[in-house]
């Protein structure tokens, strides 16, 4: 199998404006440090965090000169394949790169989030899947009035969402928003660095060939696309796709929609409606975003029948962990290291509480745990860890 070769083209750039130039507004030294230690909460113990800790000061004293002087540039990344849900591309940005990424987020961030309908629910601070599900299950109660009058759901997906982005649109919604010369020279530098020169790949070609061509990194222009794995990818994700979510509540007068990531889903009476709503976004997306639908993932039917989204099914009074998802836990509950069940049952857990009714599915788990040889408590929510490694038939 021929090994598949990254380009060799560099990001252009020049000198971004120092402190001094601008006047106006830059990163201070704390500022710095506070994005440090906000990126090292789950990263310490990476080869990547402890190399940078070894010479803290002097490193971030270094990047903030860097910094100030406009001479930093984002250094080499990671690449590798994970296969679950499906093979996708992760790129991880070296650890100084990722300190940038929080100083820029903690900055700018605020001032988007202050304009982000409730509706939008991915990679924002107390927005999370739980959200999204407990407000659709809201929406559907209303719309229903409590499941007493019939409603329809129309569920759209983005088709090959992160690497067709594109990053001019993008950078101008950032610039309509950032008005700081430094920051946004900041801002403009992270969002158009080019990941693949001189990336490090850390999978096998034949992990590599997993990945449909059109979803990787690797095979789009220059304008297109941004790297799965950063703070900075999520963030930017979100404010391109504002610009969806102002014109379905404003123009398409949607009252009530949510989208998480590139997963959104209107409710509503009529299916004629849902049906013309469809359209309309159907054609303003690549007029304004440069995007399209994905017409396999395209959904239109009765609320009754059961609303998937977020990884939980809403039905007449009661939310569903989605069967997939449960089966996929108890096969790797019972296949995996003895060693790694009590940790990965107790995330099972927790991720089956959220449902409202997941007492059959939290039962079902702790009978695999069981027989792994751990115990389980009486409400099946918690499990403990075997006072021994050997496992019970």
């Amino acid at each position: 199998m021929a090994t598949r070769t990254t380009t060799t083209r560099t990001t252009r750039s020049v000198p971004g404006p120092s402190a001094d130039q601008t006047g106006v507004d830059h990163s201070s030294f704390e500022d710095l440090v506070v994005a440090y230690f906000d990126c090292r909460k789950n990263k310490r113990n990476s080869h990547n965090a402890l190399a940078f800790e070894q010479n803290l000061e002097s490193n971030l004293f270094r990047l903030h000169r860097e910094l100030a002087d406009g001479s930093y540039r984002p250094g080499r990344s990671i690449c590798f394949v994970v296969t679950r849900p499906k093979p996708r591309e992760v790129w991880a940005a070296d650890f100084r790169d990722r300190v940038v990424h929080h100083l820029l987020y903690n900055h700018i961030s605020p001032r988007f989030y202050a304009s982000f309908i409730a509706d939008s629910c991915a990679c924002i601070p107390g927005r999370g899947t739980l959200y999204a599900a407990r407000r659709l299950e809201a929406k559907v109660r209303s719309i229903t009035q409590n499941w007493s009058r019939p409603a329809w759901y129309l569920k759209c997906d983005l088709a090959n969402f992160f690497v067709s982005i594109d990053k001019n649109v993008l950078r101008a919604q950032l610039a309509a928003r950032i008005s700081e010369p430094w920051w946004m020279w900041l801002a403009n530098l992270v969002l158009m660095h080019d990941p693949r020169p001189g990336v490090q790949m850390q999978s096998t070609p034949d992990l590599l060939a997993l990945v449909p061509p059109h979803k990787s990194l690797l095979n789009q222009p220059p304008h297109r696309g941004l790297p799965i794995g950063n703070l900075s990818s999520q963030f930017f994700a979100n404010v391109y796709l504002d610009t969806l979510d102002q014109h379905v509540k404003h123009r398409v007068r949607a009252r009530h929609y949510i989208r998480y990531v590139d997963d959104f889903l209107l409710l509503h009476e009529s299916p004629q409606w849902l049906n013309a709503a469809h359209a309309e976004i159907d054609a303003f997306l690549p007029e304004r975003l440069h995007a399209r639908l994905n017409p396999k993932k395209t959904i239109l039917q009765p609320v009754s029948r059961g609303v998937d989204f977020v990884g939980q099914v809403i039905r007449p009074w009661v939310r569903t962990t989605r069967k997939r998802t449960l089966n996929e836990g108890a096969r790797r509950l019972a296949q995996m290291d003895a060693a790694d069940v009590h940790a990965a049952a107790n995330s099972y857990f927790g991720l089956l509480r959220q449902a409202t009714g997941s007492h059959a599915d939290r039962a079902r788990i702790a009978n695999i745990v069981r027989r792994r040889g751990h115990a389980v408590n009486h409400q099946l929510t918690k499990a403990y860890r075997a006072h021994s490694t050997k496992e019970y038939a």
